[in-house]
């Protein structure tokens, strides 16, 4: 009994910690307790927690901006290709996010980048990681806007308060110079700081004519490979291949 006792005291004034009570109105809580009351607060403390986890993942799902909500249930893996150093497994477990690593998944149309990147992105919101979605088109233009109204540097702020950055869609639109630069700005800014997840339809190599100048574009690739993991999804278009305008 003195033991489960002592363990409630412990899980109590953890719980009581993490509410934000003050050390001396836990300590007169504990003074007159009767294990009842520690059961109470206990019981309280914990649907509390988990009603506060719960709003706060919710929140981050909200504030990340996806597209749409996709998770791993029914994702077909056959296709994609790891590199050595990274398995289905490391990647799932989200180790690259604390290690601020790079993944960039390589494929074309329909084979689905985005569907991971976003599963992704959900599920290290609800391991409770702060998280950032963006088209390549939306995520410059936002960043154009903020230089047109001086507020740039509050922009790449923002962006570096995420845990993960994900942008979508690397190669479908060419960036004009300004462009260029102001992203390689993002990229250079989250270099060994944050985690970073994109998509791209295109080889390193054409990276070049993405950016109209191929000096911007090497210096983004140095940082994105050194720490980087380039995972293959194919050319399968599964978008086409279930479409229902096809007669099967």
């Amino acid at each position: 009994m003195n033991s489960d006792k002592k363990a409630l005291k412990e899980s109590v004034v953890s719980g009581m910690k993490k509410m934000m009570f003050s050390a001396s109105t836990t300590q007169n809580y504990l003074e007159s307790a009767s294990l009842s009351d520690l059961i109470s607060m206990h019981t309280l403390l914990s649907n509390e927690m988990r009603i506060r986890t719960a709003t706060r993942r919710s929140r981050f799902i909200r504030s990340a901006c996806f597209p749409l909500i996709k998770s791993f249930d029914g994702y077909d893996f056959s296709g994609i290709q790891f590199p050595n150093l990274l398995n289905k497994e490391d990647m799932i477990s989200l180790r690259f996010i604390s290690e601020k690593k790079t993944l960039i998944f390589y494929g074309g149309c329909g084979s689905g980048k985005t569907h991971a990147m976003t599963a992704l992105g959900i599920q290290a919101c609800n391991q409770d990681f702060k998280v950032k979605f963006f088209t390549l088109s939306a995520l410059v233009m936002m960043l154009k806007n903020a230089k047109a109204m001086n507020t740039l540097e509050k922009a790449y702020k923002m962006l570096s308060a995420a845990d993960l950055l994900c942008i979508d869609e690397f190669g479908y639109l060419p960036l004009d110079i300004e462009s260029g630069r102001l992203l390689f700005n993002v990229i250079s800014n989250a270099y060994e700081k944050q985690a970073l997840i994109i998509t791209t339809n295109l080889a390193f190599n054409d990276w070049g004519l993405l950016f109209s100048d191929d000096q911007l574009a090497a210096a983004i690739i140095d940082r994105l490979v050194h720490y980087g993991h380039l995972i293959k999804t194919g050319n399968k278009d599964w978008r086409l291949e279930h479409s229902l305008m096809i007669d099967r």
